[in-house]
């Protein structure tokens, strides 16, 4: 895997992530990370009634390893790009949990 760091910011109680959703695709992954550092996330849900916001929480947070009440999408509810705040996890956890789910070690 490549050192490209993630979009990745602290904030005062975790950090937060950048990421751009295509909904309705095959299954839920991470697909690749954007020359900017945004992490691009597939979702199998479609974006009606919230559903493929609600899926992204709980999947950000499987593979994370946290509570879904940790996860907040901060910005960005109703458009493909969002900023989602961690709670409870710094930079450095975030960027190790997402690596290993890229590496297919969770």
């Amino acid at each position: 895997m490549s050192e490209r760091k993630f979009r990745i910011h602290d904030q005062q109680s975790g950090a937060a992530i950048q990421v751009r959703v295509t909904p309705r695709a095959g299954r839920t992954m991470i697909s690749a990370i954007l020359a900017d550092g945004t992490i691009k996330i597939r979702l199998a849900s479609a974006p009606v009634d919230g559903r493929a916001n609600d899926e992204l929480v709980r999947y950000i947070a499987e593979i994370l390893d946290v509570a879904e009440s940790q996860i907040e999408i901060v910005s960005g509810k109703t458009g493909r790009d969002k900023l989602v705040a961690i709670i409870g996890l710094d930079t450095q956890a975030v960027q190790e949990r997402i690596a290993a789910t890229l590496e297919g070690k969770k």
